[in-house]
């Protein structure tokens, strides 16, 4: 993969040279203490214990969904594929993931877990090209993240591919929840939407998709989010008006009745506190420099 150059440039312009952490613990340990503001993710356990195996950390994002890390240790390690089985085990032990998230978190978050996109993400100094390709190929939620080391205060965290990811169905997953569906699967069940409500609904995804290639869309139960490290927008439709949720602070907005509302003491599906509604292609013009600041200053 190429590599990532960085320069000081106060009076002298130098490169500050890269390199790796000496114990991957260290690594390990980093994120697991700033693992919210590293990746968006709280923090739930450290060398989870499996029937085959121990998951290097583990944790839930502000979706609700599980999150497994794993770091990679030696060249010759395959930690992708050792990310997928133990996915693939997670899928297949939901009660051993709720009891832990009941333990550190209590019941509603334990309630609230959403398995509709289950997420791996893999950690190393470097990837091959042959690994971001092959993880594109597999249709499932695995992250690849390379860091880079410098001096002793800086640490990079380059992001290498946005991976789509099929959610997980009913009969795929092991253990199907009856009331598991995604927005896709809602949509198709609003009868009463107008055909203009759907094209409105698919405009905005594409006009957010369009903003930049690291944005990561996440088809969930209630809604839909897109997200770069955290959410930036989360997507409701209904009927008759199609619902955002904006991570921007309503304090920096002039609300308007019917179109913007503040959302911070009111509780919703997704996350974000600015709320925005869509009834319209005037509203969503509207919304458009919303949409923009929400990515911009994510």
């Amino acid at each position: 993969m190429s590599e990532i150059k960085l320069f000081s440039i106060g009076n002298q312009v130098y490169e500050r040279l890269s390199s790796e952490f000496v114990l991957e613990k260290e690594l390990q340990n980093l994120i697991e203490n700033n693992m919210e503001t590293l990746f968006g993710v709280q923090f739930l356990k450290s060398e989870y214990a499996i029937t085959n195996g121990r998951m290097d950390s583990i944790g839930i994002d502000e979706n609700n969904s599980p999150v497994i890390f794993e770091y990679k240790r030696s060249q010759n390690e395959n930690v992708i594929n050792q990310g997928l089985f133990y996915l693939d085990w997670l899928l297949d032990h939901k009660a051993d993931f709720k009891l832990l998230v009941f333990d550190k978190l209590g019941m509603d978050a334990a309630e609230r877990i959403d398995w509709s996109v289950p997420c791996v993400i893999c950690i190393a100094h470097d990837f091959t090209k042959y690994d971001v390709h092959a993880v594109n190929q597999m249709q499932r939620n695995i992250k690849l993240v390379r860091y880079r080391k410098y001096d002793n205060d800086l640490v990079l965290f380059e992001h290498l591919n946005t991976p789509i990811a099929k959610p997980v169905t009913q009969e795929e997953d092991p253990i199907p929840d009856k009331k598991a569906y995604t927005q896709k699967s809602h949509i198709e069940k609003l009868v009463l939407a107008t055909d203009e409500m759907k094209t409105l609904y698919s405009s905005i995804c594409d006009y957010i998709e369009s903003l930049g290639d690291d944005i990561a869309s996440n088809q969930l139960k209630y809604y839909l989010a897109y997200k770069k490290i955290q959410n930036i927008v989360c997507i409701e439709i209904y009927n008759r008006q199609i619902i955002l949720f904006l991570k921007l602070s309503p304090d920096t907005v002039n609300l308007e009745e019917g179109f913007t509302r503040d959302m911070r003491n009111t509780g919703h599906y997704g996350t974000g506190d600015l709320q925005v509604i869509i009834k319209n292609a005037s509203d969503f013009e509207k919304a458009k420099s919303l949409i923009d600041r929400a990515y911009n200053e994510a």
